[in-house]
């Protein structure tokens, strides 16, 4: 048998209704807010995420699906959508519209990594991206569009952590400190961390490994280095959320694992469920992002700030189904018919067409069931009411209507069973 590649999930007819919420949900919270929607290719060029996320990022060096094409171009499956949107900005015009130009996106993201609680090798992402502003009222409006997501879909016991990681003006002291603090102690580091410690040593401090982060725990903190006009963005910042009445912690531990972040970075973290062998109540980072100002001309766009961030679906879809948010059920017929005989099923499939032009969702059998298999067809499938077809009620053009869930049987006409059901307001 083939089955499917590991780290990827299905969506099955029963679990789409949340993500088809969550979905509609942060149409509306983005637009809201200003926002427009984007869309882009699944793959890109390889040079775009080399440039864009970093080519010391654990993203690019371990975690791409690269691949060569029929002309010998490498080509990577998209691993996270800023890079992509940017692209599509610079390629198409878009920094010469009128700022802040507001984006958002539903996209699929794909990385080789080791599966786990809440992580994906093929995993889908809500985001945002604002470009044209630097200022921290930009990001204050950012954040407060995320937190009004989370709290549209009722997600509980959220935690905002919030950090300003620098500039390229205070950023080459910090990595000094960084250096400087780690040098001694790279022995204890893991492999990829020694390398990190020549590179880009703040990685270091995003690294997983358990060893890395305890000696990463003392290592000098970033808000201890920051230039005046950082320091003042992010005072800045913490007093319009604090107008706006989002609690925050701040989080100097917060680094985020792209190159391309600059200042504000922050993350919401929300249980998502429990631990099977300990019990203990699993928290994971359910959106994140942050300031990206050198990113465009990175890639090879004008200069033109940005901030944005990314809601990971998946784990929005647990953290809403273990904090008992509203979770909506399938969608269920209104009415199912019942034709007997041959005779009866063309009628019964033109009455059914009929009703579902009305907007009614009507279901009739097509698979040749006997009465009693098909009352029970429609008692599976919680159609809310029956009407049962035969040679009388397509002469007479009168049935009877049954309630499924009172029992409760009414003759009517046929021609009226859509009046009907649609004052039911089913």
């Amino acid at each position: 048998m083939i089955i499917k590649p590991r780290g990827t999930s299905d969506i099955l007819p029963k679990d789409a209704p949340i993500w088809q919420d969550i979905e509609k949900t942060a149409r509306s919270t983005a637009e809201l807010y200003g926002y427009g929607e984007i869309r882009f290719p699944t793959f890109e060029s390889t040079e775009l995420f080399a440039r864009g996320v970093g080519d010391t990022t654990d993203v690019v060096q371990k975690e791409m699906y690269t691949f060569e094409d029929k002309d010998g171009r490498s080509m990577t499956l998209r691993p996270e959508g800023t890079a992509c949107v940017v692209r599509s900005v610079i390629e198409n015009g878009l920094a010469g519209e009128a700022m802040p130009l507001k984006l958002y996106y539903f996209t699929s993201c794909f990385r080789y990594e080791k599966p786990a609680a809440g992580r994906f090798r093929e995993f889908y992402q809500f985001g945002t991206e604002l470009f044209g502003a630097d200022t921290p009222a930009s990001d204050a409006g950012v954040i407060s569009l995320a937190d009004t997501l989370l709290k549209r879909l009722g997600i509980k016991n959220v935690q905002l952590c919030i950090n300003n990681i620098g500039c390229r003006n205070c950023r080459p002291a910090y990595r000094e400190a960084l250096v400087a603090f780690f040098t001694d102690k790279q022995d204890q580091l893991c492999e990829t961390c020694r390398g990190r410690l020549k590179t880009n040593p703040m990685r270091i401090l995003d690294c997983k490994s358990p060893v890395c982060q305890s000696i990463a725990k003392d290592a000098p903190k970033v808000t201890d280095h920051l230039c005046g006009n950082c320091r003042d963005h992010n005072d800045k910042l913490c007093a319009y959320l604090n107008d706006m009445g989002i609690a925050f912690t701040p989080d100097p531990g917060i680094v985020r694992g792209l190159d391309y972040y600059t200042k504000t970075v922050f993350e919401f973290i929300a249980p998502i469920g429990r631990d099977e062998k300990t019990g203990e109540e699993k928290r994971l980072t359910i959106c994140a992002g942050g300031r990206y100002d050198g990113l465009v001309e990175e890639i090879g766009g004008p200069k033109l700030p940005g901030i944005g961030f990314a809601a990971g679906m998946d784990r929005l879809v647990a953290a809403m189904r273990y904090g008992s948010a509203d979770v909506p059920a399938p969608p269920q017929p209104q009415i199912y018919i019942a034709p007997l005989g041959d005779a009866a099923v063309g009628f019964a499939s033109k009455l059914a067409y009929d009703l579902r032009q009305r907007g009614i969702r009507a279901e009739c059998d097509v698979v040749g069931r006997s009465l009693k298999s098909q009352m029970k067809y429609a008692d599976k499938i919680g159609a809310a009411y029956t009407v049962i077809i035969g040679e009388d009620e397509m002469q007479t053009g009168r049935a009877i209507l049954k309630n499924m869930k009172t029992s409760e049987q009414t003759g009517i006409g046929l021609g009226s069973i859509a009046d009907i059901l649609l004052k039911e307001g089913l």
